[in-house]
């Protein structure tokens, strides 16, 4: 078996052309999920050549090729990697398998002199108490956007960078009333990102969970909100939207949410007539959705102290702002310079940062462990809000009728529970 281990080892390292690197004993090997294109790797390639030691960089291997072969090192208990840089999403294998190396005391180094965001440093424990798997990297993520004439309507006292819903539904009210106009745009048509919303917004916000309070009484009280305050003011345009920057550009909508890749386009050319800010909060808190990097050491690291150092260097707030301006990923750090950033990116930046960082910020995850399924939860998710809102079905009937479907997907895959819904030792289930 452990010859089989180790052939496979090496097979895999020969397709990712690192038999060199490996052969250097003081080289840190690096292997990441991200910047596999030339022209980013190129510009990562950059970035690691100012640190103070020796990097090799490798990002041929799919997500699930590198855990295999991190689980085939640890299996034949002598490693090559370093350190990784995957998804949230790929630790849960890696976590279950008891091959990465407690992070903890290098956590509490680094935030000596950068503030991580405590939100991520949550994730990075994996629903563990004092074990930190992962050092948080990057990250990209959803947040609002709008014209600046929306601002004279915004409700009184209110904080455009701590909303509410409740605020938010009132401030679109506060614009049909003044101008005849639903001015409030959600990308809920084919290729929008909407399920995102679902899952990862206004869900957690009102219920703490995005799986098991799926229809719980808060579940119950948040599509009330939708159906009665806010959808009233939503353009009538949104079930046609797949990208909010055009509808923003062409002012049809004053007020919308997007992935930060679907709103750069309106700061890009209009910066001057748009802001961005947080997602609004709920009772839960202020529900959001980050798409996290983590950084790893496997416990057969031959080099685990290098790897640390190249974890401090890639954590700093001046190298997360290289990786911003070149990558297009953001920070997980605060006090990152944008004043040298294209001004587009400087925007969204900044509420990413707020949002991230905010007291009752409530991050919740891509879906984790539904594998090729993964599509049917967004259908799930979608299907609800149509038969609720646009369709006026009764609530509870449709959500009970929904998480039967939700049960069975979970059933099917195995899948445990991810944030926000806490860690379940088993198959996660809908309450």
């Amino acid at each position: 078996m452990l010859k089989k281990l180790a052939a496979f080892v090496v097979v895999i390292g020969v397709l990712a052309g690192a038999v060199a690197a490996w052969a250097q004993d003081e080289t840190i090997v690096f292997y990441g999920t991200q910047f596999s294109p030339v022209e980013e790797n190129e510009k990562f390639q950059a970035i690691l050549a100012d640190f103070e030691g020796e990097v090799e960089y490798f990002s041929q291997l799919q997500e699930a090729e590198l855990l295999n072969l991190i689980l085939a090192e640890a299996e034949a208990g002598e490693g090559t990697i370093d350190l990784i840089g995957i998804l949230h999403g790929g630790f849960p294998t890696l976590v279950d398998a008891d091959v990465l190396m407690d992070l903890t005391d290098l956590l509490d180094q680094l935030e000596e002199d950068r503030d991580i965001a405590d939100a991520f440093v949550e994730l990075g424990l994996m629903g563990s108490e004092d074990y930190q798997y992962y050092i948080p990297w990057m990250q990209a993520t959803y947040i609002m956007a709008a014209n600046v004439e929306a601002l004279d309507y915004l409700p009184e006292g209110a904080d455009i960078n701590a909303l509410t819903w409740e605020e938010l539904a009132q401030w679109a009210k506060n614009i049909y009333d003044e101008t005849g106009e639903a001015r409030l745009g959600f990308p809920v048509g084919e290729g929008g990102l909407w399920h995102r919303f679902m899952e990862g917004y206004i869900y957690p916000s009102f219920t703490g969970g995005m799986v098991t309070q799926f229809r719980s009484e808060a579940a119950v009280q948040m599509f009330e909100f939708m159906r009665d305050e806010m959808w009233p003011y939503v353009h009538p345009q949104s079930i046609t939207y797949s990208s909010m920057d055009e509808p923003l550009l062409a002012g049809e909508v004053w007020i919308a949410f997007d992935h930060t890749a679907r709103l750069i386009d309106a700061f890009r050319e209009e910066p001057d007539n748009f802001v961005a800010f947080p997602a609004p909060a709920g009772p839960a808190g202020r529900g959001f959705m980050p798409v996290i990097v983590g950084l790893a050491i496997p416990n057969t690291a031959p080099h685990p102290e290098g790897a640390m150092d190249l974890i401090d260097y890639l954590t700093t707030p001046e190298v997360q702002a290289r990786v911003l301006q070149d990558l297009g990923f953001f920070p997980v750090v605060a006090g990152v310079d944008v004043g040298e950033l294209p001004v587009e990116v400087a925007i969204e930046s900044a509420a990413v940062e707020a949002q991230a960082s905010a007291e009752d910020a409530l991050p919740a995850l891509l879906p984790v462990g539904l594998g090729e399924r993964s599509g049917e939860i967004n259908e799930i998710f979608r299907t609800a809000f149509e038969r609720i809102v646009l369709d006026g079905e009764d609530i509870e009937t449709v959500l009970n009728e929904e998480a039967e479907n939700l049960q069975a997907l979970l059933d099917d895959t195995g899948a445990a529970c991810w944030p926000p819904d806490p860690p379940s030792e088993g198959i996660c289930q809908v309450e």
